[in-house]
């Protein structure tokens, strides 16, 4: 630069020595450019980078882990995270974890709605398509691929602690904690046809449906959850009573066969039905409360039995017919049902029995259980002291048949007055009612004690009796004919021409007639003058002795 400027300068001199010269441009030197535009380019870049960088990372929420039992259709930076059908994360990591045996998959969620997800009760799971008895879900996986579905707990479930750590559920949820409703729980000595997804009735409505099941902590029920939608959530009131409504069902008993059906849904994915027990009680229930589950309506709507007890039955006779489930009868009163029948045996008598095991409701005795009860405030004791009251004065089980076709027998309780007293002690657990033999069976010792004193007859000897005195008759006939016979013939002769005669002797227009005629008349004649004759000597029994009066007045002509 500085040679440059030199050899300009010594241009210029020669130019001003040679003044005829032609004369040079000016030339002005160029200022240095110390910035160039084009460092704009990447600038604006570099800011444009940034920009989406710090977008990005205020846009990127917590990342949440969710554990399943298998990560199938997931894949990290594929499958995303949906809520309501809006996508809300990705996966970002699938790995196994062998100490559970599970797979861990990480989410990274979006900072905006996170909080309402990334809260204690949020669910998540696989959608994938499913048949199940509400229906097909999740057709739109088969297009777009499996994604994780999540449902944030309801307001009443949220927690100001933020959790990040959940496990995954292997199905959907029935139910969604923002739909409106209210659950309850259902327990029942089994399922039965009741699976999650099964309708709740109500007046062959559906207002609700089963969402899950599991046993109770002994084990020896089961606890059905329900949830009723709003608003008819209202009808399930404290004293509602529910029902199973499963499939068909069909009972044999002593009033025959009785099948009870349900809808066509009831029948193929079972049902539950409730109703209400008063038209005055219309409180809703609470949330979560508990209910039991009946076999049939006919059981729900019955009035409360109160609390049942245990009665054992010892029967030295055949069983057979006696079932579990049959009714336990006083006087046309069901008071129970058989619930075990067992064989036991008698060790003082060297002989086995059945052992009956019967539960009844004393409070279905009406006002002699309540009056015990008044009396003594303990239930056991009331129960005790009134059962050894009624044996006391004949009270005894007995088998009875009842349905004929089928053989079907129950226990009937009654009063027999002149069976012999026996011990009975109310107190002990479970207190034996004393039995007596059923009807059937007494008939049947009756014909076998007829059928031993018919044994015990000389049968041979009455026969031998019976056949010499039919000779005896046989052979006095026959004297009859050959000796007899002849002579009443001759005596029935002779009887006929005395009946002839006296036939002639007193027919019409005989002398003999006519002469009975003019006597009667005579007969008649004596008779009236006789009559005649008492009445004067009624009127004047003097004259006798006096003879007949002369007349006091003399009537002067």
């Amino acid at each position: 630069m500085n040679d440059k400027n030199q050899e300009q300068n010594n241009v210029a001199g020669k130019e001003r020595a040679d003044p005829g010269a032609r004369p040079l441009p000016e030339v002005r030197p160029r200022k240095e450019q110390r910035f160039s535009w084009i460092w704009l380019v990447p600038l604006l870049a570099v800011l444009v980078g940034g920009g989406l960088l710090a977008r990005d990372w205020m846009a990127v929420g917590p990342s949440v882990v969710i554990a399943f039992e298998s990560a199938e259709g997931i894949e990290a930076g594929q499958t995303r995270v949906r809520y309501k059908d809006v996508v809300v994360g990705t996966v970002t990591e699938v790995k196994v974890d062998h100490a559970r045996g599970k797979v861990l998959v990480t989410a990274q969620l979006n900072r905006d709605g996170a909080e309402y997800i990334t809260r204690k009760g949020s669910r998540f799971w696989v959608v994938r398509p499913r048949l199940g008895l509400s229906g097909i879900s999740g057709l739109g996986t088969l297009l777009s691929g499996v994604h994780i579905a999540v449902d944030t707990a309801s307001a009443s479930e949220e927690s100001s602690d933020a959790v990040y750590e959940f496990e995954g559920l292997e199905s959907p949820p029935e139910i969604s904690a923002e739909r409106p409703g209210t659950r309850f729980t259902l327990q029942a000595e089994d399922l039965s046809w009741l699976d999650i997804g099964s309708p709740v009735y109500f007046r062959r409505i559906q207002v609700g449906q089963v969402i899950g099941y599991n046993l109770n902590d002994n084990g020896t029920a089961v606890n059905v959850q329900i949830f009723v939608d709003a608003p008819y959530d209202r009808y399930v009131t404290a004293d509602a009573r529910f029902w199973n409504a499963s499939g068909v069902n069909v009972s044999l008993d002593a009033d025959g066969l009785s099948v009870q059906t349900g809808s066509l849904t009831s029948i193929l994915a079972g049902g539950v039905a409730f109703a209400q027990a008063s038209e005055f009680d219309t409180d809703p229930a609470r949330p979560n409360a508990v209910f039991k589950l009946h076999h049939n309506r006919q059981q729900a709507m019955a009035d409360p039995d109160g609390e049942p007890m245990l009665l054992e039955f010892h029967f030295n006779q055949s069983v057979r017919g006696l079932k579990v489930g049959a009714p336990v009868d006083f006087r046309g009163l069901e008071l129970g049902e058989i619930v075990d029948i067992d064989m036991a045996f008698d060790r003082e008598n060297r002989q086995f029995f059945a052992l009956v095991q019967a539960r009844i409701y004393p409070l279905r005795f009406g006002p002699v259980y309540e009056r015990m009860r008044e009396l003594d405030k303990d239930p056991h004791i009331a129960r005790a002291r009134m059962l050894e009251g009624m044996v006391a004065r004949g009270l005894r089980a007995q088998m009875r048949a009842s349905n004929l076709l089928t053989g079907q027998q129950y226990v009937a309780l009654d009063f027999f007055r002149n069976e012999k007293p026996v011990e009975f002690d109310g107190t002990q657990y479970p207190p034996v009612l004393p039995t007596i033999s059923g009807d059937f069976d007494r008939l049947q010792q009756q014909l076998g004690s007829i059928v031993s004193k018919i044994d015990a007859l000389p049968i041979e000897e009455l026969v031998q009796d019976l056949r010499n005195t039919l000779q005896s008759v046989t052979n006095t006939l026959n004297g009859v004919n050959g000796k007899l016979t002849p002579e009443l013939a001759t005596t029935l002769r002779s009887v006929r021409k005395t009946l002839g005669a006296v036939d002639k002797f007193v027919e019409d227009g005989s002398s003999v007639t006519g002469g009975l005629e003019g006597t009667m008349r005579e007969l008649s004649a004596a008779a009236r003058a006789l009559r005649a004759l008492a009445d004067h000597l009624q009127a004047q029994p003097g004259s006798l002795l006096r003879g007949t009066p002369r007349d006091r007045f003399e009537v002067t002509p």
